[in-house]
């Protein structure tokens, strides 16, 4: 026994030694006070989770070193197929549509648009028929798409700095042409600063959610357009809904939001008005200095969306503040279309410099999008010189207006919910037992619900939007023979919040004279007249 011992001795010291020089070195790495403590106080509260953590370090160690794939390398398991077959198999694959294909009704609307010959312009040819047609479709208000000063300096600038700018505003697709345009949106509007986007939807879209998140407030006009609708989904802030252009039920709202708030005792929040300056659905116009006023009284920042009033309606263009000579420091953000009011492209939020630089780091749009191409950068700014000096641009456009809505108010099958001084005009067909805009319950003795975006009259519209849109496209079809083009009013239907009726939407334009636009109204006028009478 004694010779045994003496023979594994020299065993027990080696291992002995071991495990003090493992543990010497243990000691030394750092943090392993912390891991033996972490062991021995495990241990001796339950030995089994030890035991398991063991197993899952094995585990994880085991799993990191084994092969990542077990594919069989050999191909034995594989179906082999000779080149005749495999030609065959792929003249037989018909791949996925990427997206569903067209309704009967999308395919015939698509064949009725008319396609023109040449640069679109206020009397474009077209190829059908060889002629000129007056456009009464296309968004051009002042005149300046076709401009020929614009054009020569869009060319120069495109052999100067190419097409596209091949990055985000804030990596390197900023260029001093982009910089010069937001000096000279804000020196035209008079705001501190200005912000460009490069594409004109997703603008408000982007700027909503910029500044509204979860918890705030937002009480929004139930007439607004699809991109506002997009901007408050995306927030996912607290909504409430005021009737269509009716002021008087927004400061209803107001005040029932903040004798709510008081009664729950909750805190303030940041709390936004969202409206438009001339509504892209109806062509209606907000009073201006009265949303100024309820602005200020219950303390909201104010989100005005001029997209159809910039660069259109004022003396100089520059929108609802020149022509309700409101400062245009007293709206919070001020949005507008570049693309829309100078025939351009992309759009801007004008505002303080605070608001501007907010944007630079958490607008969406601007963070992730590439910057707009340079030629239309210098066609904006050259574009805002032309409405700097030439007024009579936006006299001659409003004499227009005047002279369109002097024939289309005297046709009785017909409605025009759009302000008088409004570019934009849109034509319902008259119905005396429906409603004239879904949007509009400002005319109701009861108040709708502030949490739903339809108004209380929505269960009694009573309109076909199929019937109504066939009517309206042969409107279109005659008003074409007679040598004017007009469109409908395009929206995305089953995917806007609210359905708008069925319209059709004029753009009229500075760059006719007022007995063309005299001879577009009357035809737009005969149009209906015959069709609305072969319906009847």
């Amino acid at each position: 026994m004694d010779s045994a011992s003496a023979t594994l001795e020299p065993l027990f010291a080696f291992m002995a030694q071991s495990l003090s020089t493992l543990e010497f070195a243990f000691n030394k790495l750092p943090g392993s006070a912390v891991l033996l403590r972490y062991v021995k106080s495990s241990h001796q509260n339950d030995p089994g989770r030890t035991i398991l953590e063991v197993i899952l370090v094995i585990f994880a160690i085991r799993t990191l070193l084994q092969s990542r794939t077990r594919a069989d390398r050999t191909g034995k398991h594989f179906i082999q197929f000779s080149d005749k077959e495999i030609d065959e198999l792929v003249d037989e694959w018909t791949p996925e549509p990427l997206d569903t294909p067209l309704t009967a009704a999308e395919k015939a609307d698509l064949a009725a648009v008319p396609v023109i010959a040449g640069p679109n312009g206020p009397k474009p040819k077209l190829v059908g028929t060889g002629k000129t047609a007056i456009n009464l479709a296309s968004f051009n208000f002042t005149g300046l798409a076709g401009n020929e000063n614009i054009k020569q300096t869009a060319v120069e600038t495109l052999r100067k700095y190419g097409l596209g700018s091949c990055g985000p505003p804030g990596f390197y697709g900023t260029l001093d042409v982009h910089m010069q345009l937001e000096r000279d949106i804000a020196d035209f509007l008079g705001t501190e600063a200005s912000i460009l986007y490069s594409q004109g939807f997703s603008t408000i879209s982007s700027v909503i959610p910029a500044f509204c998140k979860r918890g705030d407030i937002i009480v929004a006009d139930r007439g607004v357009n699809f991109a506002i609708h997009k901007g408050i989904q995306i927030s996912r802030s607290t909504v409430r809904w005021f009737d269509h252009n009716d002021l008087k039920s927004l400061e209803d709202v107001l005040e029932t939001i903040e004798k709510d708030r008081k009664k729950r005792r909750g805190p303030v929040t940041r709390r936004f008005i969202i409206t438009e300056g001339i509504f892209e659905k109806d062509g209606a116009m907000i009073d201006l200095p009265k949303l100024i006023e309820i602005k200020y009284k219950h303390k909201y920042r104010l989100i005005l969306d001029e997209s159809f009033s910039f660069g259109i309606v004022g003396r100089t263009g520059r929108g609802l503040t020149e022509l309700y000579n409101v400062p245009a420091e007293k709206v919070d953000m001020l949005v507008g279309s570049v693309a829309i009011g100078l025939c351009a492209g992309g759009g801007f939020c004008a505002g303080s410099q605070t608001v501007v630089d907010h944007q630079r780091i958490n607008g969406t749009s601007f963070v992730f999008s590439a910057s707009m191409p340079a030629l239309l950068s210098v066609s904006a700014s050259e574009g805002i010189n032309v409405l700097r000096s030439s007024p009579s641009i936006l006299s001659t456009l409003q004499e227009n207006v005047r002279a369109a809505r002097a024939i289309l108010d005297r046709v009785d099958c017909i409605s025009i919910p759009s302000h008088p001084a409004s570019p934009i005009i849109h034509i319902y067909i008259r119905s005396p037992s429906s409603t004239l805009h879904p949007a509009s319950a400002a005319l109701s003795p009861k108040p709708s619900n502030p949490t739903s975006p339809l108004p209380r009259e929505a269960t009694t519209w009573n309109w076909d939007i199929e019937s109504e849109e066939h009517i309206l496209q042969d409107v279109v079809e005659e008003a074409l023979a007679q040598g004017v083009m007009i469109t409908k009013a395009k929206r995305l239907r089953g995917q806007e919040t609210v359905e708008a009726r069925p319209s059709i939407r004029l753009a009229l334009t500075s760059a006719l004279t007022k007995k063309d636009t005299e001879k577009a109204a009357t035809v737009v006028k005969s149009a209906f007249v015959k069709v609305l009478s072969k319906r009847r």
